[in-house]
């Protein structure tokens, strides 16, 4: 249904890392540190990468529930094994420790003061501990009202369980928010199967849309939310 067509939201929930946070970014500058200090600087950061995001999703998704930092630890003590680089004490550390630095894009702060400016409730919904995502939101201004994690909720996306626990707690409907994210496979596959509305930023990562599914609208950073809310009188 287009987002024109509809009633404006009670709550804006946001995914924090690759939406508000510099997620690609600062993991990129975190495994290039990680394999400078393995003498492998000649390993692409990405050849790493995309061999730890395999296992840190399928660790969310394998009982039992684990922290997110337990999780990112052994998904990149996976990782190291597969790709036969050494593993370090301090490499777990390392990663759970700069995820909580990354800072947000430029355009975050100022945008949420708009939004903010203009009476909507922000609330983050994530996929990270309540400790981890503490220094991101330290970044944010003050002005996210509620952090939902899967700490809380004993679920990580695309499970739709961390999604109801955040509706239940916000005290709204699916149909009562918009969903403002960057991540197809985790948020848009819960927004297909629940059904709240559902807003792509689309920050030219090379992510792709799932096939069977189209988000409300897509802007190409956070300054296009403003914008189009502008044009629905939100």
């Amino acid at each position: 249904m287009p987002l024109k067509n509809t009633p404006r939201p009670l709550w804006l929930t946001f995914d924090c890392y690759g939406t508000l946070i510099q997620w690609d970014e600062g993991l990129q500058e975190a495994v290039r540190e990680l394999l400078a200090r393995k003498g492998a600087a000649g390993t692409p950061p990405e050849e790493l990468i995309a061999v730890y995001d395999r296992h840190e999703h399928a660790l969310e998704q394998t009982p039992p529930q684990r922290s997110f930092r337990e999780v990112s630890g052994e998904g990149l003590q996976r990782t190291l094994a597969e790709l036969g680089l050494p593993e370090s004490p301090g490499d777990a550390g390392l990663l759970a420790g700069r995820i909580g630095a990354m800072p947000p894009f430029p355009e975050v702060v100022g945008v949420l003061r708009t939004l903010k400016a203009a009476g909507h409730r922000l609330a983050i919904v994530s996929n990270t501990d309540d400790d981890i995502i503490a220094g991101n939101v330290a970044q944010l201004g003050g002005l996210i009202d509620r952090v939902i994690t899967a700490q809380q909720a004993s679920a990580y996306k695309p499970d739709r369980r961390l999604f109801d626990h955040a509706h239940a707690q916000l005290g709204v409907q699916p149909a009562e928010v918009v969903h403002i994210c960057a991540s197809p496979h985790l948020d848009h596959a819960a927004a297909r199967e629940i059904g709240f509305r559902c807003i792509w930023v689309d920050r030219g990562s090379g992510r792709r849309l799932l096939p069977d599914y189209q988000p409300d609208a897509t802007v190409g950073d956070l300054r296009g939310v403003v914008d189009l809310f502008a044009t629905l009188g939100w």
